[in-house]
């Protein structure tokens, strides 16, 4: 293969991977928060569940939930130092709730297209055994 399709075919997935892991990362973000969290432990929660998130995309993306009034916050000290502890406000709950349930239907949707065309793949090798003779059951009495 060429190495600069390769490098493209990297770029394009990584590109795609990093896509995909946004829109999980608000929901997980939202699901975390349920419970009061300064930023420090909530990317500590999110890595041991193997969600990486760095500061410089976690700090804004806080920010952004609670200006759409996902998430409230308030200074407090902690540990001798202060700290801004987030959590899931009012108005996030339901917004939460009809995104866990749209994530399980995509989830469902997609594990349903995945098994179909495994399942079409599986008939379509099948039919060609058949059809070239190689079908283990018929070669078995050859």
């Amino acid at each position: 293969m060429d190495g600069t399709v390769q490098t493209m075919n990297l770029e394009t997935l990584e590109n795609l991977r990093l896509e995909l892991r946004r829109g999980s990362l608000v929901l997980a973000v939202l699901a975390a928060l349920r419970s009061e969290q300064y930023g420090y432990t909530l990317r500590k929660v999110l890595a041991d569940q193997g969600l990486e998130i760095d500061e410089g995309t976690l700090y804004p993306l806080l920010r952004r939930l609670e200006t759409q009034g996902l998430l409230a916050s308030e200074w407090r000290e902690h540990e001798k130092r202060n700290k801004r502890f987030y959590r899931l406000s009012a108005e996030g709950e339901p917004v939460l709730d009809q995104l866990l349930a749209e994530w399980r239907s995509i989830d469902a949707s997609i594990h349903a297209v995945i098994a179909n065309q495994n399942q079409n793949s599986h008939e379509k090798s099948a039919n060609e055994e058949h059809e070239n003779g190689s079908h283990p059951m018929l070669s078995a009495g050859r």
